[in-house]
């Protein structure tokens, strides 16, 4: 993941509990979680504004007249 081995990722929630502290973390994990959820939506909704079908172009009426 990232290169990063077990020990530096030990270190690193270490330092980032040390920082933030206990409390601050699972504020910061929800609000993280809520944001990749709003960029997946909008990616999907994109890639299927995409890849959705445009309707056939509509037929020209005859101008021909009545007899």
């Amino acid at each position: 993941m990232f290169g990063l081995g077990g020990t530096e990722l030990a270190v690193l929630f270490l330092i980032i509990l040390l920082v933030f502290g206990p409390s601050q973390i699972p504020k910061m994990a929800r609000g993280l979680g809520q944001a990749l959820r709003e960029f997946r939506k909008a990616q999907r909704e994109i890639g299927d504004e995409l890849n959705r079908e445009d309707p056939p172009p509509s037929k020209p009426p005859d101008n021909k007249p009545i007899q």
